[in-house]
């Protein structure tokens, strides 16, 4: 595998992209005032899917970003790939599937907090934020059939980073096998990053859901998981230490800790570095764990310290939980290394409403990005 150490992520040979994400994207439909699915009059169409959300954050703090994905042959599927190249994201590796449809879901807007919240929830939900009522049109989806048939691992490996989740092998047997083949070791694998991401409705079927995502979790080189995810997968407590004895393998492990904040193992380190969350005010939850990991990834990618690496994925977890949608413009590279080289004190005094990235221009900073 490759080491990740404290100090940069290891690229892939000759490198296209910074990072390469795969995985399932679709169409979210956003309620138009608040209240239960029977209630709302009317939707407004947008994107959603962990990892796309991964690749357009990368694109929004600088870095070159592809996505690999397989969506229908339809209008939906014109739309979500329209959408993520919006974001400058590359998507020529993403396939059109003429007999399959394109995913789509539907949210609740019944999850407006009125207090403050901790900036990354481990899974979708946070303090402070009632759940989302969402519903799924998802079986049977063209992203569902994604293969190691059908998927070139010249598309997948094109990157720094290969970025996946717990999503995809939830989806079927051919995603599973995709999973297991891209996570497996071979000549040229780019350093792999997976976050466990659980969906307990996906796996619902699945007795051996604890040991395929520990199985996947193991065979990459950074992973991400929850406290509570890692409970209910696993049945492990006793904290983040407990957490990374289990899960030794990979070179760099991200626990989050919910409101305290988040711990990040790397190498054969016994005690991890933590970084407490700043306090937010929740718009909502959704989409905040993926800001998280591309906070990190990108930091990661910028060769910063551990510690700035989780603060930088607490800032940009704060900026999806600012806006209703999945997915929110970062904060500026400027205004996020100034925020991250806080004091401790000034970092634990921290409080970021909506708005707060506002005048970010990321997109003008790539061509001066180290």
């Amino acid at each position: 595998m490759h080491p990740l150490t404290a100090a940069s992520a290891s690229p892939a040979t000759d490198p296209r992209f910074d990072a390469v994400c795969l995985g399932e994207s679709m169409v979210t439909f956003l309620p138009s005032l608040p209240g239960g699915l029977a209630e709302v009059p009317s939707f407004e169409r947008a994107l959603g899917g962990a990892e796309s959300n991964v690749a357009c954050t990368l694109a929004g703090a600088g870095h070159s970003a592809r996505w690999v994905g397989r969506v229908g042959a339809d209008g939906f599927g014109d739309y979500l790939v329209q959408a993520v190249s919006s974001y400058g994201v590359d998507t020529s590796a993403v396939a059109r599937d003429p007999e399959r449809r394109t995913g789509v879901y539907f949210r609740t807007g019944g999850e407006r907090p009125t207090g403050i919240a901790p900036s990354v929830p481990s899974v979708p939900g946070a303090s402070g934020a009632r759940q989302a009522e969402v519903l799924y049109y998802r079986s049977g989806s063209a992203a569902s059939a994604m293969s190691p048939q059908n998927t070139d691992t010249a598309d997948t490996d094109a990157g720094r980073v290969l970025h996946l989740t717990g999503i995809t092998p939830a989806l079927s047997e051919d995603c599973l096998a995709l999973m297991r083949a891209l996570t497996a070791p071979r000549p040229g694998r780019p350093l792999v990053s997976f976050d466990v991401n659980l969906r307990i409705g996906l796996w619902r079927d699945a007795p051996d859901t604890p040991d395929v995502l520990l199985e996947l979790a193991r065979g990459c080189d950074l992973v991400f998981v929850g406290e509570d995810e890692a409970e209910a997968a696993w049945g492990i407590t006793g904290g983040p230490r407990a957490i990374r004895s289990a899960l030794p393998e990979p070179a760099a492990l991200v626990v989050k800790q919910g409101p305290a904040g988040a711990t990040a193992f790397t190498g054969d380190a016994p005690t991890g570095v933590f970084s407490p969350a700043p306090s937010v005010e929740v718009v909502t939850p959704v989409g905040a764990g993926d800001a998280f990991a591309a906070g990190f990834l990108s930091a990661s990618l910028r060769g910063l310290e551990l510690a700035a690496r989780l603060r930088h994925g607490h800032l940009t977890a704060a900026a999806a939980l600012t806006v209703p949608g999945d997915l929110a413009a970062p904060p500026s590279r400027r205004h996020a290394d100034t925020l991250a080289g806080l004091s401790d004190d000034a970092w634990g005094t921290l409080r970021l409403a909506p708005g707060w990235t506002e005048g970010a221009r990321p997109c003008a900073e790539r061509a001066a990005a180290p």
